[in-house]
């Protein structure tokens, strides 16, 4: 076997040498692609009260949001518990895929379950990945549906340039969001729920008998600071949202992209510094519009959500680029504090006050044919059948998905086949379908992706029946269906 193998190396046109040259230029390159993701930072200050950009660099740039993620998923919490869908004391219940994800977690067992209070909690200290994911699936049915209705949301605040894949900020390569719109969501917490905003200044909880301190090392270091949320993959460095409040002014400041905990906490520290006396005394009301009403496939039916983008890379990070206790944000820089009074340490530019209001969305970019057929998939996911929620929850009401009775159409051999036959369908009967969202679902028939042309929203068979009747009394063929 040895003879064997030394005579296909002799005669190969490539020797071992060379062949392991090669491989180590590739993981050379792969090594130099994801130092530079990393090493580029982006960061922004905002005028919290006025809505006023004080400072910006590459604030519109993408980036991995990482932890930052969670800022969404807790907005969706805040909401749920608003609308009373469920209450502070509501069991959320871990599934085998929750307590599978990898640290930083709380450590619930599969088929467990802590109060969503003590979830919520677990995730602006710990960074809980797990807790994260186990709401995602009490408020979604499941997690990839939760990670589209934290899409919508993002839009619906005005957040043009995120796309979530995820509850909880783990690698994803399809996952990214801007300095801009990181800030918009930071001012939306405090904004749209003051009465839970308090959860981001805790610095520490019990659970059980353990006390879980937090990754926040600005928290009762710099005065003002009180939240919001850090951030750390190998790919997206290291994150960090602050919200500081000073007497009448308010700032609300997002570095992305930090070499280290330390050197991120200087710089958010250098800005607060610096911006927060130039801040304004006066201003009120709030910025980003709550849009808590819109349908969110609607929303979804209007934007492009890119398969990849750069600087996304195509291959997902490996899973230790997570945030690990024992090497979080600030494990490795911990003995060195940052207190009120820290000299600058990054050299800020000085620029020139604009005038531009937060919650102006950044402009989207320009779509390719490949952007608008992802956009149509994902439509169309948005659109299946969510899980079962827990029953503590209303599965309906909670994960705002098309679900019971549906009425289809038509299907098509395209998407936007589909969506032209929804259109037709909603001017020649508006009456029947006045309450109704049309969405289209994909489907493969021998091998071939066709598209169902849906109308959702009926809340029972009746209601369904009623309006495909409706339909056929003006030559519309369509039947009604449980999905």
């Amino acid at each position: 076997m040895r003879q064997a193998l030394s005579g296909f190396v002799s005669k190969s046109p490539f020797s071992i040498k060379a062949i392991m040259v090669a491989a180590l230029a590739v993981t050379i390159v792969a090594a130099d692609v994801a130092s530079a993701l990393a090493a580029k930072s982006a960061a922004i200050v905002v005028d919290a009260k006025t809505g006023k950009v004080l400072y910006s660099a590459d604030a519109n740039g993408r980036r991995y949001p990482a932890s930052l993620t969670k800022m969404m998923t807790l907005y969706l919490t805040f909401e749920a518990l608003a609308k009373g869908r469920i209450s502070k004391n509501t069991p959320v219940p871990y599934s085998a895929h929750a307590a599978s994800e990898p640290p930083t977690k709380l450590g619930v067992r599969a088929g467990g379950s802590v109060p969503v209070e003590t979830a919520i909690l677990s995730m602006v200290t710990k960074s809980a990945n797990d807790s994260a994911t186990a709401l995602g699936e009490l408020l979604g049915g499941s997690e990839d549906n939760f990670a589209r209705m934290m899409t919508a949301k993002a839009r619906q605040l005005g957040m043009n340039g995120t796309v979530f894949r995820n509850a909880n900020g783990l690698p994803d390569p399809g996952q990214f969001t801007t300095a801009h719109d990181m800030a918009m969501l930071g001012i939306a917490l405090r904004e749209h729920y003051p009465q839970y905003y308090g959860y981001f200044s805790q610095r520490s909880f019990l659970y059980g008998r353990q006390r879980i301190n937090g990754h926040n090392r600005l928290l009762g270091r710099i005065k003002g600071v009180d939240g919001i949320k850090t951030g750390y993959t190998r790919a997206s460095g290291y994150n960090l949202v602050s919200s500081v409040a000073d007497g009448d002014r308010r700032l609300v400041a997002v570095v992305m992209g930090g070499a280290s905990g330390r050197s991120r906490d200087n710089q958010m520290a250098s800005l607060i510094n610096t911006y927060l006396p130039r801040a304004s005394t006066r201003g009120g009301g709030n910025l980003i519009a709550k849009a808590g009403g819109d349908n969110p496939i609607k929303t979804l039916a209007k934007v492009f959500l890119p398969k990849h983008d750069a600087p996304t890379p195509d291959e997902k990070p490996a899973v230790d680029d997570t945030e690990v206790a024992s090497a979080d944000d600030n494990a490795a820089d911990d003995s060195t504090s940052v207190a009120e009074e820290t000299k600058p340490v990054i050299q800020v530019r000085k620029v020139k006050t604009v005038a531009v209001a937060v919650m102006a969305p950044a402009p989207a970019p320009q779509e390719t044919a490949s952007q608008i057929e992802a956009t149509s998939q994902t439509v169309a996911a948005y659109a299946e059948p969510a899980p079962a929620a827990a029953p503590a929850v209303d599965p309906v009401r909670t994960s705002s998905v098309p679900s019971g009775w549906v009425v289809q159409v038509a299907s098509s051999p395209t998407q936007s086949g589909a969506q032209a036959l929804l259109d037709k369908t909603t001017k020649q009967a508006p009456k029947a379908l006045a309450d109704a969202s049309g969405f289209t679902v994909a489907f493969d028939k021998d091998g071939v992706t066709y598209y169902r042309a849906r109308f959702g929203g009926f809340g029972s068979k009746d209601a369904a029946w009623k309006a495909c009747d409706a339909l056929k009394r003006k030559k519309i063929s369509c039947y009604a269906v449980q999905q």
